[in-house]
């Protein structure tokens, strides 16, 4: 961090600024955040996230990567992202993968990191489910690794340790007939070790920021002392509100300068879009109840954004050729953003592979 006066600015101004950084203007074919990757959950919701910024997935590769949540991510990315991911130390390692299914085995730390990234290794050589392969890993690693699930009447290794460890192993995540299906990466790369972990909290600094470093970690799946030796210079304190929060120091014009959203832009973002993985998400969407109806634990909506304030939630529904697309509006949609879903609506079919679109706004 510099010496750089603290800066105050408004909740509206840090959207405006992220809307612009994310490019919802479509002016681009590769927008630049994918350097945090777009979550694929739930399967196929990834390209809906590209096509809201005009952007496709070529060239991208869906691995496990962030909290082991599945993303597609720049091929030629992959093991930069893996060095970046990888645990910075033994205790960074335990609180990644730090719950009561192993907790003895979670103090192993890096240790637990490496052998798992081995096992799939030695394992996926050619393309598996992935039942076969946490039957393998899970008889590969130690006993503290994995739990006892009555149900199968066998140990499995943990989730959370076994889907964070699959890009360390150099393996991709696909699917076949509803079914995942790993196999190995086509340029795999050696297990890695910490590097590049700075970038990566910039990143999500200029995309998702100001933020906090609780909110860095969060995203990561970390704790906050974790990251403190990667936290990088070269930021400004920013108060949102009177709250405050970091950006780096080359953000700060396009901060101050962000243009205002015409509110008649409207884009329909996924589950798990980046602009939704924002850890502050009382920033994104003040109200409480309308927070618990867009980030469900199981089978959330997707939002509507409109200008940069999201206004309402969707779903999509395939039904033969033809997708249906609901949308729920907090409040009542102006005419301007009504027409817009209609095109938004055809674009979500399109990614989909459907013929035909139905839109329904309720």
């Amino acid at each position: 961090m510099n010496g750089t006066a603290r800066i105050d600015v408004s909740r509206e101004q840090v959207l405006r600024y992220r809307v612009a950084a994310h490019g919802f203007d479509r002016a681009s074919p590769t927008p630049g955040v994918l350097a945090l990757g777009v979550q694929d959950t739930p399967h196929g919701s990834a390209p809906v996230a590209l096509a809201a910024r005009g952007a496709s997935s070529g060239g991208l590769e869906r691995v496990w990567s962030f909290r082991g949540a599945p993303h597609l991510h720049r091929r030629t990315e992959l093991a930069a992202l893996a060095g970046a991911l990888w645990p910075l130390d033994d205790a960074d390692a335990t609180a990644r993968i730090s719950t009561s299914a192993i907790k003895e085995g979670a103090k192993l730390g890096l240790a637990a990191f490496r052998v798992t990234a081995e096992a799939f290794r030695r394992t996926v050589v050619e393309p598996l489910g992935k039942g076969e392969v946490s039957t393998a890993v899970s008889a590969a690693v130690p006993e503290s690794l994995t739990f006892w699930c009555t149900p199968c009447g066998a140990r499995h290794i943990s989730g959370l340790l076994f889907q964070q460890a699959g890009l360390f192993g150099s393996v991709r995540v696909g699917a076949e007939r509803g079914k995942t299906v790993l196999s190995p990466l086509g340029s795999p790369f050696p297990v890695p070790e910490a590097a590049g972990t700075q970038d990566l909290v910039r990143a999500y600094l200029r995309f998702l920021g100001p933020a906090t470093r609780a909110e860095v970690a969060a995203f990561l799946g970390t704790r906050p002392t974790a990251i403190r030796p990667v936290w990088p210079e070269g930021l400004v304190e920013v108060s949102v509100d009177g709250a405050s929060a970091w950006l780096p120091e080359s953000e700060v014009e396009a901060l101050r300068g962000a243009p205002r959203a015409d509110a008649g832009t409207v884009r329909l973002l996924p589950p798990g879009d980046p602009f939704l993985q924002a850890r502050d998400r009382s920033l994104l969407l003040p109200e409480k109840d309308r927070q618990k109806e867009l980030w469900r634990a199981i089978g959330g909506p997707g939002a509507v954004l409109a200008g940069s304030e999201i206004v309402g939630t969707w779903r999509a529904r395939a039904s033969g050729r033809r997708v249906e697309v609901t949308v729920t509006g907090f409040d009542a949609l102006s005419a301007s953003v009504r027409r817009a879903l209609e095109t938004e609506a055809q674009t979500v079919a399109e990614v989909r592979g459907a013929k035909e679109t139905l839109l329904r706004v309720e």
